[in-house]
């Protein structure tokens, strides 16, 4: 059998993290690197000389190459196309995830006319699956499609070390969102600090992002480390970064490429281990165009965006936040358990809420004030929530049906909150496991999981 031998190149495919085989013009394996072989449960040198189809068993991949008599990754003329993600159940019966694509080599090398690589998603797929049953990551509650597709985004870019640029409205929560990614990091055990950039002066905000040095301006009266020192280890977030000056911007830039910071007054670098949190309520991609921010700034800090859907666009998830707020409020005041009406959910299930899930706020601390007893109606909010029925109740009532929950159970965790919607949904649909999943937007299988769990 014909392998490939050269050391050098032996050694550092097999230091490689990704799966690595090397297929001749017959397809079969002439290499693989240790990676490959634990991925597809062989040995690696049980693999060499076998035919690439016969290890992938099962999965489309390996069906279109025997179809065609060769690679079919090759073959595909869509960029898009040539990576395709498979499930390949192995020789013990386990299942991995793995993303797999393939490049042709050079024709003048005589042993291998392709590679193919494969990187294991198992872990991937797991979050997914994990935040697709989930109502809340960290501070963050929802159960609608976008919010569902953020958790599942927070989930994935919490594993990374990458800078992360998180934009949406004033008051949609992007800052609970950068606690969701600290929480759900290896980073979590670090601090997590975060700086108000529109809310200091260009020179304060200097001295706190950056320190200084003793006597380097007036009242310096001792040396201070800044906030990114204090951050060494965990994760700084930058809120509000589309108010930073030019002069700032270009220091900042240089924390995230050389990792170092200065301290005013000194010139002697000193390096912080920080992963880079920024956050806007602006166009930062318009602020470029207009020259009022560095385009190579932007760029690094948006190596991964994450956008925080507007309550608009998400007026299902209302009366979960609102009962949930609620419940919050009531606890800090110390009062007795309030109820919403569902006139009053369906005024606000129908208002625009510019100001966001922060508005939502507002309201109702301003109805607690206004209520007298222990139900929120109508009356007891704000006048332009109780007109904003523009349509209707019946259009209202279709949103509201996604989530018919009226009443807040006043309990701290994730469990006791889940347990609580779910017992009073059942309650709603007469036990009919049908409607109550329909309602609460999960599947049969995931409700009847959740009820066995919670012992319903």
């Amino acid at each position: 059998m014909t392998t490939i031998t050269l050391p050098s190149l032996a050694s550092l495919i097999d230091k490689l993290e990704e799966g690595v085989l090397f297929l001749d013009r017959n397809r079969r394996v002439v290499a693989i690197n240790h990676s490959a072989a634990d991925m597809l449960g062989h040995d690696q040198d049980q693999m060499l000389g076998k035919l690439c189809p016969n290890l992938f068993q099962g999965t489309e991949c390996a069906r279109a190459c025997e179809q065609r008599g060769a690679c079919s990754l090759m073959q595909q003329q869509d960029e898009s196309k040539q990576v395709q993600n498979i499930v390949l159940k192995r020789l013990d019966g386990s299942l991995v995830a793995l993303r797999m694509w393939a490049t042709a080599l050079p024709v003048n090398e005589p042993l291998a006319a392709c590679a193919v690589v494969l990187t294991d998603c198992t872990r991937e797929k797991e979050l997914e699956h994990e935040a697709s049953e989930r109502m809340r990551v960290g501070g963050l509650i929802g159960h609608c499609p976008a919010m569902q597709d953020l958790f599942k985004q927070i989930l994935r870019t919490a594993a990374s070390e990458a800078s992360v640029l998180i934009t949406g409205e004033s008051g949609t929560g992007k800052e609970l969102v950068a606690r969701a990614l600290h929480e759900n990091s290896s980073r979590a055990k670090g601090p997590y600090i975060r700086v108000n950039c529109a809310a200091l002066a260009e020179t304060i905000l200097e001295s706190e992002l950056f320190g200084h040095a003793r006597g380097a301006f007036t009242g310096a009266h001792t040396a201070r480390a800044g906030r990114f020192e204090a951050a060494d280890g965990g994760t700084f977030l930058l809120d509000e970064i589309g108010e930073i000056s030019p002069r700032i911007q270009v220091k900042l830039l240089r924390v995230l490429q050389e990792r170092e910071v200065e301290r005013l007054g000194e010139n002697q670098p000193r390096q912080v281990d920080v992963r880079i949190i920024a956050a806007t309520n602006r166009n930062l991609a318009a602020m470029v165009k207009a020259g009022k921010f560095r385009e190579d700034l932007y760029y690094r800090l948006r190596v991964i965006p994450l956008h925080v859907p507007p309550l608009r666009e998400r007026s299902g998830d209302i009366t979960l936040l609102a009962n949930q707020l609620l419940g919050n409020l009531v606890q800090r005041k110390g009062g007795s358990d309030v109820i919403i009406s569902q006139e009053a959910l369906d005024r606000m299930q129908a208002y625009n809420w510019p100001g966001n899930v922060r508005e939502l706020l507002n309201a109702l601390e301003y109805a607690l004030v206004q209520n007298d007893g222990s139900t929120i109606h109508s009356r007891h909010l704000y006048p332009e929530i109780q007109s904003s029925l523009v349509q209707g109740v019946e259009t209202s009532k279709v949103i509201s049906d996604a989530m018919p929950l009226t009443r807040y159970y006043h309990l701290p965790t994730q469990t006791q909150d889940e347990k609580s919607i779910i017992k009073q949904t059942l309650l709603e649909t007469g036990a009919n496991k049908t409607a109550a999943a329909r309602k609460l937007g999960m599947s049969r299988t995931t409700l009847w999981k959740r009820m066995k769990e919670y012992g319903l």
